[in-house]
């Protein structure tokens, strides 16, 4: 299944098809898909019709018993037995056994010799893979001199994380308290023990830093735009109250509908949609930069990247009237506006964690992804900034445990990860009996055996573990979409606060 599989319903099943080696097997694929494609979208079928139906199902057939190793999975085809153990061996022959997080050194020195350094995950609910990303943070704040963590939180909430561990006057004393302003669904994603441990970390180290060179906390993401629109109201408040009237009617737009369905139905009812004001309320504050960040630099950046996340959200929230990518690909351009925002702010030789999705960091040029026409921040920073100045780290796993829910805003549950599909990146690494293991693709044309499309497993906030090997994996060539991967047999799920 490819990432529209993951993400939404519907996507037709050849586009899910592994990539397979056999150029004769994929011919026989290839005419008996379009055979059905063109038959199933004829206005009728008649009896010649259905005769040719008849026979693109058996070259399709016929196909998957010609494929090595002679068998059909209901959840694709599996790779041939021999290219496995050309990928187990290569595993086995280039990657690095890890004893713990201290043997993390190779990976540090590439990654902190970069201006963005993107960390993933394959879930929102695995305990490995925040805490290996806390060490790596760790060590590049204080061994290689990074200036901050941005996260797949929102900006405003993640905001107060970062006045707590900056110790200003108005922030909770304890971290535990501070995280407690993520409670809105999925609260586990940042209110864990994992991230508290992070935070305690990050407020000691500030404790012993010079004023200007304290390591911040933020958030890349555009959820929380209520209360994004309440910052910029009190910011302005606070520096400019002249133009609050002006900029309460022009945020009253977006923000006098009850939900966003009741907006939703007005764009597509009336055409029209709030954009626009959103878009002028920034360019007040853009505007006045010099004079507002004078006076409160701090204020101003929590404010100003507000003001740009409403118009995103608007954005993201509207593209959800259009068929495509839209919505997505407007979400994930404020991802990488807030971390290019950090970097300007922090000066020319500013240099950024993220945290967020494998689905999110990894180059999406090198997924099933860019058919779709998505992008995402492992890509674009990759175009922006130059691939020599962005570290890319996947992480995935064999099996073990995860929170996650069923439905959109259900119930946390602790859920069995299920084996990796066969044939999948996983299944491989875990066939080479190397964990933790690391893989460093500073040359990806020398990960030959690695660089044909397989599946990549992608686990999000919802989940449904006895659907895994047919709707979790992304199409995926590795040493292209990652710069390294992380990988253990076996995860934990991590462990939420509340």
């Amino acid at each position: 299944m490819n990432i529209f599989g993951i993400l939404f319903t519907g996507w037709p099943f050849y586009n899910g098809l592994l990539y397979l080696n056999s150029g004769f097997t994929k011919t026989l694929i290839n005419r008996s898909v379009t055979m059905s494609q063109n038959l199933m979208f004829s206005p009728s079928l008649n009896g010649n019709r259905l005769y040719a139906y008849a026979r693109c199902l058996l070259l399709f057939f016929a196909a998957a018993l010609l494929l090595p190793g002679g068998s059909y999975a209901g959840t694709g085809y599996s790779a041939a037995s021999s290219q496995d153990e050309r990928v187990v061996d290569h595993i086995r022959g280039t990657g690095i056994a890890l004893s713990g997080k201290q043997d993390l050194g190779p990976l540090i020195e590439r990654a902190g010799e970069r201006r963005l350094v993107l960390l993933g995950e394959a879930s929102h609910g695995t305990s490995e893979y925040y805490s290996w990303r806390a060490e790596i943070s760790r060590r590049l704040i204080e061994d290689k001199g990074f200036d901050f963590v941005i996260v797949e939180a929102d900006w405003p909430l993640a905001f107060r994380i970062n006045r707590h561990v900056k110790h200003m006057e108005d922030d909770p004393q304890e971290s535990r308290d501070a995280l407690s302003v993520f409670s809105r669904w999925p609260q586990w994603m940042w209110n864990n023990e994992e991230v508290l441990h992070l935070v305690n970390w990050m407020r000691d180290y500030n404790s012993r830093q010079p004023a200007g060179g304290t390591a911040g906390f933020y958030g890349l993401d555009v959820y929380a735009w209520e209360q994004g629109i309440s910052d910029v109201i009190a910011f302005l408040e606070q520096n400019d109250p002249q133009q609050v009237r002006r900029v309460r009617g022009l945020y009253g737009c977006f923000d006098r509908h009850r939900d966003l369905s009741g907006y939703l139905r007005s764009v597509q009812v009336s055409g029209e949609h709030c954009g626009g004001d959103l878009e002028e309320v920034h360019e007040l504050l853009s505007r006045n930069r010099d004079t507002y960040a004078a006076d409160d630099s701090l204020g101003f950046l929590k404010a100003y990247q507000n003001s740009r996340m409403v118009v995103f959200a608007e954005r993201h929230i509207r593209g959800n009237l259009q068929q495509g990518p839209q919505s997505w690909n407007h979400r994930v351009d404020h991802f990488y506006d807030a971390a290019e925002k950090l970097l300007e702010a922090y000066g020319e030789e500013a240099r950024g964690i993220v945290w967020a999705h494998n689905t999110h960091i990894g180059d999406a040029r090198a997924t099933d992804m860019r058919n779709a026409g998505m992008r995402n921040i492992g890509q674009i920073a990759r175009e922006t900034l130059g691939e020599e100045q962005v570290f890319s780290v996947g992480f995935g796993t064999y099996r073990g445990e995860v929170y996650a829910a069923r439905q959109w805003e259900g119930r946390r549950e602790r859920m069995q990860v299920p084996e990796a599909r066969d044939g999948s990146y996983e299944s491989l690494m875990y066939r080479a009996g190397i964990s933790p293991l690391l893989l460093l693709f500073d040359d990806p044309d020398a990960h030959g055996p690695l660089l044909e499309q397989r599946g990549n497993r992608a686990i999000g906030v919802v989940y449904q573990p006895e659907q895994d090997a047919r709707q979790n994996y992304v199409e995926t060539v590795m040493p292209l979409r990652y710069d390294a991967f992380l990988f253990f047999d076996e995860t934990r799920a991590l462990t939420p606060l509340d």
